[in-house]
């Protein structure tokens, strides 16, 4: 821990505040920093006096953090409300360690106030507890001391007996009799170390117990700084790691393959991390005996699975490309030797009433001289899942480098892993939507067209990069559709689709970003508007370049990244229906939309054996947002018209055979159309998404 944790609590604040205000601003002081506690990882509580609304009288109730929920961002609907007289009740209806998961059954019969929020498994571990305001924390610092071999001395050594100490148990009801217990009996301690699990402190205030807290990890900090003297990992086997712009192309290449072997019943978003941390265990001679040690925090390996796969991939090769290729021949031998490693661990550690087996394959793929992959159903979980994996390489390093690091055995982690109640989580979770675990690419991103099938693929779950050569267009709508639909989701690159190196670099940020593409959707265009005989050839290349060529070199490279994922994947052009009619006026523009949809067909052709299906949608007259309208081409095609700009949409419409105008959200429906599995079964079509244009009826 390099810098010192800060007092963040602020009494001029504080002093306003309720005791629920203060619990929560204290849970979202301690989820704000990822050295005290992980994502979601965690617990709070304080117990207070409040007025039973049945009985108009006071009674002691427990606020704690719910189920689900995570300390950064949790608001006061994501404590749980419990009698704690009902909560201490629940002991004399206890019939011991093989009825634990009975209790939790019981927990909602103590609910104060009728509140909805679900009560966690950590309730109990903080009811018993005999002091107002508790912590439960996963600091890296007192995890790594917490993960040692000889982990109760150690803890007596660290804190100097201040903390007590309990022996590796699932949380359940029991810990929690053992936490209340250990606490009454020792009235002077101030906290509680979980072996393999956590820390456990408290204060009779909630800025008492935010600073207790504070100090505690600390302190835990400062003497593994001052005593872990060995070299991390037992020293370097690779001593410089690879750029920083070849560990993303390396991944790029890598990130697709994985994700197309790895993706059964559920699609899979990828995450790559290359911080200092991961560079410094993947490039350590202890990489693979570490990694096959599994992590300890139950948080940990929940989210990462018992142990990660090590990819064989050497960064001192001398020819990178054949070193990838080599990699990429023998990845479908390694994820299958990882696979039948996962069966024979649920094999062993199954009891007769365990769930099935889950998805045998890795979350975390580590990679000398280049970083970590993660994957999951979704980016977050993703993301989230390589922030745990960084948590347990903290703790090795620091566990290794003061004792032995102990990993959690192996049919104590089958069980957290296959708890019944975990997998009672996991059914009530919602059904997913159509897209997720799917991949966008979309061009002209910051457009009309180009944002609002951003927002419609989001909408659906999807991840999107959007792509588009204006970067100031492009940031705005970065932060607009962020703001609605996550950070998470959404990002963008810089590309010029009629520069090969441009195109090349963009498709290859979707796939070290997200880990691979399913969805492409070539929209980047311009207009072009100009009498024969005025049509320069400085004209007629600059429109062929973009709306033609463009959209060769994006197919071509989308098509890249879909053939070597293996999955499948939908291509869509956004063409015009000048691509069926010509109008006058347009010759460049007309030929190059012409273009455009006889690749699509080529494409199509092609893709079918791999799955890839490519479809066109053909609008006419979008003016609503549209950057091309605003460009000059509005005007120019009043120009031909022989009207004012103010009368060229109504002429548009009029001109239609339903009277009705179009819009960027019309064509952002027949585009996830084509994306979705509902056209599962077409390819080399066209819909026309014009209001009805009848000398543009396909035939």
């Amino acid at each position: 821990m390099s810098a010192k944790l800060k007092n963040l609590w602020n009494d001029k604040l504080a002093k306003r505040m309720s005791g629920p205000e203060k619990l929560l601003y204290r849970s979202n002081l301690l989820g704000s920093d990822l050295r005290i506690t992980n994502f979601g990882g965690g617990n709070t509580s304080s117990k207070l006096r409040q007025k039973d609304l049945l009985t108009g009288k006071m009674a002691d109730v427990m606020w704690v953090k719910g189920s689900g929920g995570d300390l950064g961002s949790i608001k006061l609907d994501g404590f749980s409300t419990l009698y704690l007289d009902k909560l201490h009740a629940l002991e004399g209806l206890y019939r011991g360690l093989e009825h634990e998961d009975e209790m939790v059954g019981y927990l909602p019969h103590c609910t104060f106030n009728l509140n909805p929020r679900a009560a966690s498994i950590d309730t109990p571990l903080h009811s018993f507890i005999p002091h107002k305001h508790v912590d439960h924390m996963h600091p890296d610092s007192v995890i790594a001391i917490a993960c040692t071999k000889n982990s109760k001395a150690l803890t007596k050594k660290v804190f100097n007996g201040r903390l007590g100490w309990l022996p590796w148990q699932r949380p359940g009801f029991d810990l929690g009799l053992k936490l209340g217990a250990m606490a009454r009996a020792n009235p002077e301690m101030e906290g509680i170390v979980l072996e393999g699990h956590g820390l456990f402190s408290w204060g009779d205030t909630s800025k008492g117990c935010y600073l207790k807290t504070l100090e505690i990890i600390q302190l835990a900090a400062d003497w593994l700084e001052e005593n872990n003297k060995k070299a991390a990992f037992g020293g370097v086997k690779y001593q410089k790691s690879l750029s920083p712009s070849l560990r993303r192309e390396v991944a790029a290449a890598l990130m697709p393959v994985i994700r197309g072997k790895i993706t059964g019943d559920q699609m899979k978003i990828g995450h790559f991390n290359d911080s200092k941390e991961i560079l410094q265990f993947v490039n350590s001679k202890n990489l693979k005996p570490l990694a096959a040690l599994g992590t300890s925090c139950p948080d940990h390996f929940l989210r990462t699975k018992i142990r990660p796969l090590v990819v064989n991939f050497k960064p001192t090769a001398k020819d990178r490309g054949a070193e990838i290729e080599k990699v990429i021949s023998g990845l479908g031998d390694q994820l299958e030797a990882y696979r039948e490693d996962y069966r024979g661990y649920y094999e062993r550690s199954k009891r007769s009433n365990s769930p099935a087996i889950r998805d045998p394959n890795a979350i975390v793929y580590l990679i000398p001289g280049v970083g970590m992959m993660t994957f999951a159903k979704n980016k977050a979980t993703a993301r989230i899942a390589g922030e745990f994996y960084v948590n347990a390489i903290n703790v090795m390093r620091e566990a290794n480098g003061v004792d032995k690091y102990i990993g959690l055995p192996e049919q104590e982690a089958f069980d957290i892993e296959y708890w019944l109640l975990e997998e009672a989580k996991l059914q009530r979770q919602p059904k997913p939507k159509s897209l997720a675990g799917r991949i966008a690419f979309v061009t002209g991103g910051a457009g009309g067209i180009g944002s609002e099938t951003a927002r419609r693929l989001l909408s659906e779950g999807a991840c999107v990069m959007l792509a588009d050569i204006d970067a100031k267009s492009l940031d705005a709508k970065s932060k607009e559709l962020s703001d609605e639909f996550t950070a998470d989701v959404v990002r963008t690159t810089l590309c010029n689709v009629t520069d090969e190196k441009s195109v090349t670099e963009a498709i290859e940020a979707c796939s070290a970003e997200f880990g691979g593409m399913d969805i492409l959707v070539s929209n980047a265009g311009i207009a072009s508007s100009a009498p024969l005989e005025d049509t320069t050839l400085k004209l007629w290349n600059r429109t062929m370049d973009i709306l033609s060529t463009g959209y060769f070199l994006v197919s071509r490279e989308g098509f890249k990244v879909m053939k070597a994922q293996n999955i499948g994947g939908s291509i869509v052009f956004v063409a015009s229906k000048n691509g069926l009619v010509a109008s006058t006026g347009a010759s460049a523009y007309c030929t190059a939309k012409g273009a455009e949809v006889q690749l699509s067909r080529a494409v199509a052709l092609e893709g079918a054996p791999l799955g890839i299906r490519c479809n066109v949608v053909n609008p006419d007259a979008v003016l609503k947002g549209s950057k091309i309208w605003n460009s000059g081409w509005k005007k120019e095609r009043a120009d031909a018209y022989k009207m004012s700009e103010l009368e060229l949409e109504d002429m548009y419409r009029q001109r239609s055979l339903l009277k009705r105008s179009v819009f960027p959200e019309d064509i952002a429906e027949a585009i996830y159309f084509f994306a979705s599995d509902v056209s599962s079964k077409s390819t080399g079509n066209i819909i026309n998404v014009d209001a009805g244009h009848a000398p543009s009826f396909t035939r």
